[in-house]
């Protein structure tokens, strides 16, 4: 004797084919990820301030390019010229074994003045370049 027997269901052909659900849903979501990036495209912004973001400790083994709103470079603790900026920094990612630079730029620095500097790495030859900010606190 069975605890839950089987009852005999006979199939009358009305079963459910969800190929064409699953070919019209994967249609829809190529198209959503051609167009989405092409409806940001050329909009002019005012950009938020982040609450929250990846938590970054930095230490001393990373490559944090530190910039003063007085358009100084540092490495570390260390005030350094542009003309030797690049050389420094490749080496410190050879020496670290890195591939990511993490760039410090004070508030008061306009936003021409990081671009132009990130501009500068990457044509260079340092492309993976990371911005490093706070955490903006909740008023109440």
């Amino acid at each position: 004797m069975e605890l839950f027997p089987r009852k005999n269901i006979k199939s009358n052909g009305a079963e459910i084919n969800i190929t064409p659900l699953v070919d019209v849903t994967l249609v829809l979501l190529i198209i959503f990820m051609i167009t989405a990036p092409m409806l940001f495209n050329g909009i002019q912004l005012t950009l938020p301030k982040t609450e929250k973001v990846h938590k970054l400790q930095l230490n001393s083994k990373q490559v944090v390019l530190s910039v003063s709103r007085t358009g100084e470079y540092y490495i570390g603790k260390e005030k350094i010229m542009l003309v030797e900026l690049l050389d420094e920094l490749k080496s410190l990612l050879q020496k670290n074994n890195k591939e990511v630079v993490y760039i410090r730029a004070d508030y008061g620095l306009s936003y021409g003045k990081v671009a132009k500097l990130m501009s500068y790495l990457k044509s260079r030859g340092i492309s993976n370049i990371a911005l490093v900010t706070e955490i903006e606190e909740k008023e109440l």
